[in-house]
């Protein structure tokens, strides 16, 4: 059988989750490897993507101590999941930044070679995210979507998969899902194109409800309910040479989601805002105070098949996929996250 080239598979993934096609010619050489450590560890530099007012497992693992000696290498801003996802694929990053569960099933239907080594967060019961319109809005109902603007982070990601099937519930056929328009937004800019009619619905976090005069229409947890909906994925290459590292910093990050879970919420939201204080970058604080969770149903960010199932069975339902074409161990592995309650 002939193997595809990877790079023609990270262009068609890139075309699938619908970003433009600004992807490298050619993948970044990795640093040559330095001698042989005594704790195995074949780099103790990993580079990341960041969000601005916001703490990732990843980050919380680094400032508790589980990744040592290992230290993070901020790279930038990441702008959604997929973008995340092809920065660790090109070596811009070593891991993507907290990913859509359903962009990394159509990146292992697409072939490229990556993989989903742990869970970054999933939906709850939340008492405040979820997608607004503004509260006087004639808008309250899947139908009345129809022919309106909805704001999104990034096209074919999280916002564009519980959309459509918000609206498939609601009993639109696809002709009248097409007449629904998502409309980019850049980061941080949702609350003000929602307040000045720029878009019709939004997806809005704790401040923006609390300064009121919107109304939630739908929400995430309404639609598939306890979940992983977020991932952490890395580069099949970065993990093939990189083994050790890879399983320090997916353990740790594992620890990490335990730690939160183990303590109570004020306490974690504590060292949230210490966390974003050491690091100096230009944000704030604002968003954390309404932290809850990060809603990973399983102990450690492990995986099961059943995690990526509603992904799988949408692709298969859109044609874009065929029955049992999808094998689970390549979306997923649990190899190197060696997290244990003992």
């Amino acid at each position: 059988m002939q193997h595809h080239n990877w790079k023609k598979n990270l262009v068609h993934f890139s075309a699938i989750v619908a970003l433009p096609v600004l992807l490298l010619a050619c993948t970044k050489p990795l640093p040559e490897s330095k001698l042989p450590r005594a704790d195995g560890l074949e780099s103790l530099e990993f580079k990341y993507l960041g969000s601005p007012g916001v703490v990732t497992p990843l980050e919380l693992a680094e400032d508790l101590g589980y990744l040592a000696p290992i230290k993070l290498s901020y790279q930038g801003v990441s702008t959604g999941g997929p973008q995340g996802i092809q920065s660790a694929l090109s070596g811009d990053s070593d891991i993507s930044s907290p990913s859509f569960a359903g962009s990394a099933v159509k990146m292992v239907a697409s072939g490229v070679p990556g993989t989903v080594v742990i869970a970054s967060y999933g939906t709850f019961d939340d008492p405040f995210a979820g997608y607004y319109v503004q509260e006087n809005s004639p808008i309250h109902s899947a139908r009345d979507l129809i022919g309106k603007k909805i704001g999104t982070n990034i096209l074919g990601a999280q916002v564009d998969y519980m959309l459509k099937a918000y609206l498939k519930q609601g009993g639109l056929t696809q002709e009248e899902i097409n007449q629904v328009t998502l409309v980019v937004l850049p980061p941080g800019s949702s609350e003000q194109a929602l307040r000045s009619g720029h878009v019709d619905l939004a997806p809005l976090g704790g401040p923006a409800i609390e300064r009121g005069g919107v109304r939630r229409l739908y929400r995430d947890y309404e639609i598939v309910g306890d979940l992983t909906t977020g991932t952490y994925v890395m580069a099949n290459r970065y993990i093939a040479e990189h083994p050790n590292t890879t399983r320090k910093v997916v353990t740790g990050i594992a620890k990490a989601i335990e730690w939160s879970r183990q303590r109570n919420r004020d306490e974690v939201i504590a060292r949230f805002e210490q966390i974003l204080e050491k690091r100096k970058r230009p944000e704030n604080n604002a968003m954390l105070k309404y932290w809850t969770n990060w809603g990973i149903p399983s102990q450690g960010g492990q995986f099961q098949n059943h995690d990526f199932k509603i992904w799988v069975d949408n692709l298969i339902a859109e044609g874009q996929l065929k029955s049992n074409q999808i094998d689970y161990k390549k979306i997923y592995t649990n190899q190197y996250n060696e997290y244990s309650p003992n």
